[in-house]
């Protein structure tokens, strides 16, 4: 992913709200199924790591980015922004 890229889906994610949240079990089979929905969906995800979590967001994204086949975008805080390409519902054009 190049950098331009990146900073496109960074200016899209700033207007989402988040749609997941890891507690303090990390990155679950549950986590990652329901990643896995939303990314299909909407392809890009902005997950909340709630404090009890053992994990930083930043390795919370790189873990969930590699179980998922997706892209790292950033993170910020405790939220953190990954990117899949959707197989049947591709709603993002990459510049």
């Amino acid at each position: 992913m190049t950098g331009k890229q990146r900073s496109y889906l960074k200016a899209l994610a700033n207007g989402l709200g988040t749609k997941a949240q890891i507690g303090k079990e990390g990155i679950t089979d549950a986590v990652l199924a329901q990643l896995d929905q939303i990314l299909e969906a909407r392809e890009l995800v902005k997950v909340h790591v709630l404090e009890n979590c053992q994990l930083s967001a930043k390795e919370a994204a790189n873990q969930a980015a590699k179980d998922l086949k997706a892209e790292f975008v950033q993170a910020i805080g405790r939220k953190f922004v990954i990117y899949r390409e959707s197989k049947d519902n591709k709603t993002i054009e990459l510049p």
